[in-house]
């Protein structure tokens, strides 16, 4: 099992390639999928070539077919099948205007408000469905009849900047809003209130001031209640 860049990383690998002659289908996804050189007759090959990412990355999909109605179903009955947040690895399931009900298929790259980019086989600038060539190719999300979400390995993460950590950081406090502590400190706590060392903020749903007794102390608020507990002792 490979985790979604892996899988990319093959397909990314594969852009660029065509089948050859043009119009024939015969390209060796085609020759993978069917155990054999496929000749002019050759099948559509969207799907072979998201068998073959996925077959190369070491990655299942629920069903080995060279169909995409035939993926969705499966799918849908794996449990593995999603309509809306798609994400990188996914594989989208196009339903074109005028066309079938599954058109086509690709390997989602990113998502972009209302757009998908992904890798897909078989297209091209003059034939969406059965283009020739291996592509990165811009989806409105309209297009999307929905997608084949896999089982990745899952990844570490590697995007932990500052803006992040801030955010995973006040996310975490968020949970500290309010008045609970051990009973260990409930005298010390009852001191530090009636003395006005320590100030709460505003109420919480119980109508009290939030002390936020769990949580990080900085050192503005330390020599802020330092200075009080001078002032109270005369010497400051």
């Amino acid at each position: 099992m490979s985790t979604a860049a892996e899988l990319l990383a093959v397909a990314r690998g594969e852009l660029g390639v065509c089948e050859s002659p043009g119009g024939s289908n015969c390209v060796k996804y085609n020759t993978w999928y069917y155990g054999r050189a496929v000749s002019g007759g050759g099948y559509p090959w969207c799907m072979a070539f998201v068998q073959w990412v996925f077959y190369r990355a070491g990655t299942a999909l629920p069903r080995l077919t060279a169909s995409c109605g035939e993926l969705m179903r499966a799918a849908q009955a794996a449990g593995c099948w999603v309509t809306a947040g798609y994400r990188p690895g996914d594989v989208a399931i196009y339903d074109f205007p005028g066309g079938k009900d599954t058109d086509h298929c690709g390997i989602v790259e990113s998502v972009q408000g209302d757009s998908v980019t992904a890798i897909e086989g078989n297209t091209g600038a003059g034939n969406d469905a059965n283009g020739g060539q291996v592509q990165r190719r811009v989806r409105p999300l309209c297009q999307v009849v929905g997608a084949v979400r896999p089982e990745f390995t899952e990844e570490e993460r590697d995007d932990m900047d500052k803006e992040t950590f801030r955010a995973l950081w006040m996310e975490m406090r968020r949970d500290l809003q309010d008045n609970e502590a051990g009973s260990w400190s409930e005298d010390a706590r009852k001191w530090a209130v009636e003395s006005g060392l320590v100030r709460g903020g505003s109420a919480g749903p119980d109508g009290q001031p939030s002390y936020m007794w769990e949580d990080v102390m900085t050192r503005e608020q330390l020599v802020t209640v330092l200075y009080r507990f001078a002032q109270r002792a005369g010497l400051a």
